[in-house]
């Protein structure tokens, strides 16, 4: 069953030319006008994109054709191209407890709060997530950094405690990254 889906919003023209060819799409076709636009988008699941050809409509996920004329295949890459950048966005973006972590931007936010990350943060924050159990030092040095357990080091404290730092700083939560004897836990 295909999930993607097209709302050709007020442009006639256009969703004739493609319901002619639907068959060689990859997408379903919906037409719409302004009496069931909002059902429609109401309806939808994330594979959607609207279509129209005016400027003053403003949805949230939409193409707007302006430039007339286009071929019909270039049309369909756009399409697909817009699809496959949505795809990758909504993949890109984790739950991590009450946080939205966002692998693209490299940034943490809670409401309207954000931070920015290095990317060995972020790699720290996917593996103690991942874990059910604490982890301890030497298989977050072996795992998250590559270093043997043997080295002398404490860049793994390091950046626990920069990280909850940021974290108490910005969103007042001194329970992120939790520790016990038996290591590093978020739950």
């Amino acid at each position: 069953m295909n999930l993607k889906k097209i709302i050709i919003y007020e442009f006639d023209v256009l969703f004739n030319i493609l319901y002619e060819i639907k068959e060689n799409l990859n997408f379903n076709l919906v037409k719409s006008d302004k009496k069931n636009i909002e059902k429609e988008i109401n309806l939808s699941n994330p594979d959607l994109l609207v279509i129209s050809k005016k400027d003053e409509d403003d949805f949230k996920d939409e193409l707007k054709i302006d430039k007339a004329p286009i071929k019909i295949n270039d049309l369909i890459e756009i399409i697909n191209l817009r699809f496959l950048k949505k795809r990758f966005n909504l993949q890109s973006e984790i739950t991590v407890k009450n946080y939205k972590l966002n692998l693209n931007s490299r940034q943490i936010s809670l409401d309207n709060l954000t931070i920015d990350l290095t990317e060995r943060e972020i790699n720290l924050i996917l593996f103690l997530q991942k874990s059910k159990n604490p982890v301890k030092i030497d298989e977050l040095q072996k795992e998250v950094w590559g270093y043997n357990s043997e080295l002398e080091t404490h860049t793994v404290e390091t950046h626990i405690y920069r990280l909850r730092k940021k974290i108490k700083e910005k969103f007042e939560d001194s329970n992120f990254i939790l520790s016990s004897k038996d290591g590093y836990l978020i739950n």
